[in-house]
């Protein structure tokens, strides 16, 4: 009796991938035509807009009728090709006219990643942590021309972190601050599990030496902390038992924001953000970053002119235009598209990432990206005429 249960045990485990993903299969796609635009594609993996293109393949939104969306091919920016070739297949080689005719073809549009290629990276050069020319990046005139038009169209459009921070210029900074009523403060920030420099060799040399440059050639931390740095190379470092209770950085959710977006409370975020401050007027915040601050934190990031708290998404929802921005790099997570084709594959998350690790990334693409952006398409495309 026991090999038996045992026997339908198992075929019930081996078929269950099965039944999910014929699940997935027979569910209508629903066409939602993306202009995605990321800049930052060291490889075809397109690790920048991964994340995306799971949520797209999961949900069926497909960019004609039957076609899915590829993630190393449906996107405007940088195409890496072998031997150090590449292609750049932006926006900037569009004329207005061909602007409008994406704008009027589009349903909306997702900015993911305008950071860009730098030398040392793409063609190997010296230390790929410290700094050097950019080969390709920022927000272009033409990227802002086609946000222009998407949204006198009434559009939808997403941007992710450094959208319109470096590299773009500061004009056209000013034209998309103007443009969706957010306004970058110049401050950027990363948790680091460890700042010692000698152990952990993620921190980046320019930050490190951009420190040591204003505090006698000093660098004398150890702990977990959060490093800030803004667009004059000042470094403000908060660390962990001297300016911070617990370092990681965690984005807050009020409850009327959890149940609309099906968000957790707070979510642990360990990877790039940006510190900015939206118009009241035409914004709503949806999450907050908060830190953890000891009293001389506190004393740290006023002296600097850092907000206590930013948020961490933040919308405008209205008949004029439909605009979000995520102050993280919330789309570049390391998931596998293999899991997106297995419909239901949500309910058995928790398989898929280790809770007792605060670095890990997966967990903020499962409870956190993940349901985030469904329910913003899911809504959107609900709207669109047939």
């Amino acid at each position: 009796m026991k090999k038996k249960i045992l026997l339908y045990l198992f075929f019930f485990i081996l078929f269950i991938p099965v039944f999910m993903w014929l699940a997935w299969y027979f569910t209508p796609n629903t066409k939602l035509v993306i202009a995605i635009v990321d800049k930052t594609v060291l490889t075809k993996k397109g690790q920048e807009h991964i994340s995306l293109n799971w949520v797209l393949n999961h949900e069926k939104f497909t960019k004609t009728s039957q076609k899915p969306y590829h993630v190393s091919e449906d996107y405007f920016g940088f195409f890496p090709q072998e031997n150090e070739k590449y292609n750049l297949k932006g926006l900037e080689r569009f004329s207005d006219s061909k602007l409008q005719q994406l704008s009027l073809d589009a349903d909306m549009a997702y900015f993911t990643d305008t950071y860009g290629i730098y030398n040392n990276e793409w063609f190997q050069e010296g230390d790929i942590s410290a700094r050097s020319g950019i080969l390709y990046g920022g927000l272009s005139n033409k990227d802002l021309q086609l946000l222009e038009n998407l949204k006198e169209r009434h559009k939808l459009v997403i941007a992710e972190f450094n959208t319109f921070g470096s590299p773009t210029s500061a004009r056209n900074r000013r034209a998309f601050e103007q443009l969706f009523h957010v306004k970058w403060t110049g401050w950027t920030a990363r948790y680091f599990e460890n700042l010692d420099i000698v152990e952990n060799k993620e921190i980046p040399k320019w930050l490190v030496s951009n420190y040591r440059r204003a505090h006698q050639n000093k660098w004398p931390f150890k702990n977990a902390g959060v490093a800030f740095v803004n667009d004059h190379d000042e470094v403000v470092i908060l660390e962990e038992g001297q300016h911070l209770e617990n370092a990681i950085p965690v984005i807050n959710t009020i409850a009327e924001n959890q149940q609309k977006f099906g968000l957790p409370e707070d979510m642990n975020y360990p990877f790039w953000f940006d510190v900015i401050v939206p118009d009241p007027q035409y914004n709503e915040v949806i999450s907050w970053f908060e830190l953890d601050y000891t009293a001389e934190g506190l004393k740290e990031i006023q002296a600097y002119n850092i907000p206590k708290h930013f948020p961490a998404v933040t919308g405008h929802k209205g008949q004029d235009y439909q605009f979000y921005y995520f102050s993280g790099d919330f789309s570049d997570n390391p998931v596998s598209l293999s899991s997106s084709y297995l419909k239901g594959i949500e309910y058995l998350k928790g398989l898929f990432y280790d809770s007792r690790n605060v670095m890990e990334r997966k967990k903020f693409f499962w409870n956190f990206y993940r349901p985030l952006v469904t329910t913003i398409l899911d809504e959107y495309s609900e709207e669109l005429p047939d």
